[in-house]
């Protein structure tokens, strides 16, 4: 019996990635390592040279067979995300291959007992989940912090109004509030500063800020800063102004969200709630009636 249509595609799509794999193994620059080697040969130890050396070269082989507009979307998924310190760049992409690959084998056990539009179409929905399973990870964390940030925004413009008011500067505000205060904002401001200190202009670490954040209301309040920071106005008047926008939006969006509250309840009323209200009220009825003999 000849191999089918799909069992040749099963074929190309184990062997492809594979070669393709092999090649960005063998076609990986070695000159990079050999320095890599020798600065760890100066500061670590040897079991901790073996093991930054081995992730660097799949970091590298991973960055090969990495599209650079992809990689580059995944880097600013985890600049929102708040670049978590057990996640850098290149450890997910290292991790998008493997779970590609852990979530291919299923699909090639059920293809091996006998390949059908089922079977492969099952492969190739594992594998993709796989694949795609840290991006959708990190975008849950960045959804997330970006949420926690809006929330978090006007109370921290009210303490940077009073920071001031009180006679600091802005930048002596947004330190006191960032060491006063934790959450995605206050690790942001902090940031900002570090980027302030190791000589980066202010109008770039505060457009930075903006740039690691999806946040609208984050954004208006850098543009406003940077055009008060450029024209010379008073930060007071503008953390005043914003602070006041900020207030006003917050409480529009409670009363947004208060006025979609009814028509969130309407289908657990209509599919949970009433059939065992129904339930509870008609069913000693229907019992009586039954046992009554009005049936039958």
């Amino acid at each position: 019996m000849g191999i089918g249509i799909m069992g040749w595609l099963g074929i190309a799509l184990l062997v492809l990635p594979l070669a393709f794999l092999t090649w960005g193994l063998v076609a990986v620059d070695r000159n990079q390592f050999v320095l890599i080697r020798r600065n760890l040969s100066r500061i670590g130890a040897e079991s901790t040279e073996h093991q930054v050396l081995a992730e660097a070269e799949f970091a590298a082989i991973a960055r090969r067979i990495t599209p650079g507009t992809y990689a580059a979307k995944l880097d600013r998924l985890l600049a929102m995300a708040g670049r978590p310190a057990a996640w850098p760049l290149d450890r997910v992409l290292i991790l998008k291959p493997v779970l590609a690959v852990a979530g291919a084998a299923p699909g090639l056990l059920l293809m091996a007992k006998g390949i059908d539009s089922t079977s492969f179409l099952l492969f190739l929905l594992l594998t993709s989940f796989g694949y795609f399973l840290p991006d959708l990870l990190v975008y849950n964390v960045g959804i997330k912090r970006q949420e926690a940030i809006q929330l978090e925004l006007p109370n921290m413009l009210d303490q940077l109004l009073i920071s001031v008011e009180a006679g600091l500067g802005f930048e002596a505000a947004m330190a006191r509030v960032a060491a006063g205060s934790s959450g995605p904002m206050a690790e942001e401001m902090g940031r900002t500063l570090q980027e302030i200190q190791v000589g980066r202009s202010r109008g770039e670490a505060y457009q930075a800020m903006a740039d690691r954040s999806s946040v609208q209301d984050l954004k208006a309040f850098i543009r406003a800063v940077v055009q008060a920071d450029r024209y010379g106005i008073g930060i007071t008047r503008v953390l005043r102004t914003q602070a006041g926008q900020m207030r006003i939006k917050r409480r529009q969006r409670a009363e947004e969200k208060a006025m979609q509250l009814p028509v969130k309840i309407l289908f657990p009323l209509l599919f949970f709630i009433f059939p065992t209200l129904f339930i509870v009220i008609m069913g000693p009825a229907a019992i009586n009636m039954m046992k009554s003999g009005m049936f039958g």
